[in-house]
């Protein structure tokens, strides 16, 4: 079997996604490693012969894919929250950075690990292949002749026996402080749902309009000065149905359809009317109700109120579901491809708003290869550029750092011209899964014969120690200060720390939602680039 293995590294390669997923399903007392799995089987793979080897090609490509797509659905949020906070969180970026790398030094001096060895330690407990990359750089750039190949396979010996205790060592780290300080992420995602808007549990109700404060006066007139989290729908006038807008002047008497939560609705109620017997949105007599696709390429990227479509059709956006999301339809609400809307409109309008908004669940099947390739074709590029400040030390964003803040970027412009940089919902989930598990794979695969063979000795035992308590102290640190002195969300601060991708996925399933996302590309692009130049400096001050 080794044998076939040996010959046919993509059949290594799918037989260690194939067991390393089977294996993160495995519940154990609520506890699950999800697709960091993959990367355990790749090191006990790995390590049964020095031939079972992968291209590191595989290892790039999973990287780039990754933190791209990442970028891409991320990027709004990313946008909405530094608005919000400013430098602060470039601040706690270098913070984490700080502690992490005052840990790696003094558990390194303590030891009595050389500078190389030390630097890979860090880049290992931290989980940051590109902080490696720099480390390799700064040896060869300082290192003397005949002694670089030797130092650098210190580094990465270091990195390799760091690395998966860097990894176990966040997510217990998450784990402990979760218990620690009773988190609810339930009770969080209620609180972040004005300011973050992941979806909410939807209805329609039918009230009466009797109340003072709305008779007589148009729905733009009623909202105004009111934090009112409802869309309305339809209205009846005595016998005449039709669908309101903003200029809509209800009368007494009326009833009105509100689109929004339970809770949301019976706010708004309490200054319009009752609840109403029957349900307006139950008839389809004149009006209809349907699920629509947005996958026309002209659409996306474009506001709900930008498409005016109301001077051309009878119609009322109420509802936006995105992925398992269903989020309150506004005129400022951008639609995406993959989305599908639920709107109302009288049924002559349907086959032609069929055609508007394109409805083809096919289309959204295919990538736009052109977007796709260009966008990380220029990350790539950034990735690549040499960054000299001043001391000598020098540092890329390469193939995290590059994608990255190029996906952030397009991922927020959303199109340019007539080119949609965003990719369809089912599409970025499914690219995002094969960029990780071939990241994971191609990384344990390649460092499982050296983790075997250096965790056999006392300095590999050391080694795997230490990694496992930077990173563990390292978590707790930065979860206590961040929840403690700056009141960041305890499911953000799950994704900061988790700075790589499988423990980004195992944030992303104990919260059950995708909060620690924002976390993680609240941070990733300063905490990459800082951890680069610390690598580097922890390496000269051993030095």
């Amino acid at each position: 079997m080794i044998e076939a293995l040996v010959q046919s590294p993509l059949l290594l390669l799918f037989t260690v996604i194939a067991i390393g997923y089977g294996v993160g399903e495995l519940r154990i007392r609520g506890f699950k490693l999800g697709v960091a799995a993959v990367l355990f089987v790749g090191l006990a793979f790995g390590a049964l012969s020095p031939e079972l080897t992968i291209t590191p090609f595989i290892i790039t490509l999973g990287l780039a894919i990754f933190v791209y797509t990442i970028g891409l659905s991320s990027a709004s949020g990313f946008f909405a929250s530094f608005r919000r906070h400013g430098f602060n969180d470039v601040y706690f970026a270098l913070f984490s950075v700080l502690v992490s790398g005052g840990l790696s030094w003094l558990i390194g001096r303590w030891l009595g690990f050389d500078a190389a060895l030390t630097g890979g330690l860090y880049a290992g407990a931290s989980t940051n292949t590109p902080a490696l990359a720099g480390l390799l750089d700064a040896i060869q750039r300082g290192g003397a002749a005949g002694a670089v190949e030797a130092v650098s396979k210190q580094a990465v010996v270091g990195y390799s026996l760091a690395y998966p205790m860097g990894v176990l060592g966040v997510m217990l780290g998450i784990l402990l402080m979760e218990k620690l300080f009773k988190v609810s992420y339930a009770d969080e995602a209620e609180s972040l749902q004005n300011e973050y808007p992941l979806g909410e549990d939807l209805t329609s109700r039918t009230v009466d309009v009797e109340h003072p404060d709305i008779i007589g006066k148009s729905l733009r007139e009623f909202l105004r000065g009111k934090d009112a989290r409802v869309a309305f729908g339809r209205i009846q006038h005595k016998d005449k149905m039709t669908l309101s807008n903003w200029d809509t002047i209800p009368r007494a008497g009326d009833r009105l359809v509100l689109v929004g939560t339970e809770e949301a609705i019976a706010e708004a109620a309490a200054n319009i009317g009752p609840l109403a017997e029957i349900q307006l949105s139950y008839d389809r007599t004149v009006f209809d109700v349907r699920r629509i696709f947005i996958s026309n390429d002209e659409i996306a990227g474009k506001t709900i109120a930008s498409l005016n479509l109301q001077e051309r059709f009878n119609l009322l956006i109420t509802r936006v579901q995105r992925g398992d999301m269903d989020l309150l339809a506004t005129g400022d609400t951008v639609l995406e491809l993959g989305d599908r809307i639920l709107l109302v409109a009288h049924r002559s309008d349907l086959p032609e708003l069929f055609k508007v908004f394109g409805n083809s669940y096919e289309a959204l099947s295919r990538i736009n290869l052109l977007s796709f390739g260009l966008g990380i074709t220029l990350g790539l590029l950034l990735g690549m550029i040499e960054i000299t400040l001043p001391g000598g030390y020098t540092f890329s964003l390469g193939y995290a750092g590059g994608p990255l803040i190029v996906a952030l970027i397009l991922g927020q412009l959303r199109r340019t011209g007539p080119v949609v940089w965003t990719l369809p919902y089912g599409a970025n989930l499914t690219l995002r899964q094969v960029g990780l598990i071939f990241l994971l794979a191609g990384i344990g695969i390649s460092s499982g014969q050296t983790f075997y063979q250096t965790l056999m000795t006392d300095l590999g035992y050391k080694i795997f120690l230490a990694g496992g308590a930077i990173s563990v102290l390292a978590t707790i640190t930065t979860i206590v200060i961040g929840l403690k002195v700056l009141k960041i969300p305890f499911s953000f601060l799950s994704g900061m720390v988790g700075s790589q991708p499988a423990v980004l996925d195992f944030a992303v399933e104990q919260a059950g939602n995708k909060y620690p996302t924002i976390g993680y590309t609240r941070l990733l692009p300063v905490v990459l680039i800082g951890k680069i130049l610390a690598v580097q400096i922890l390496y000269n001050l051993m030095g």
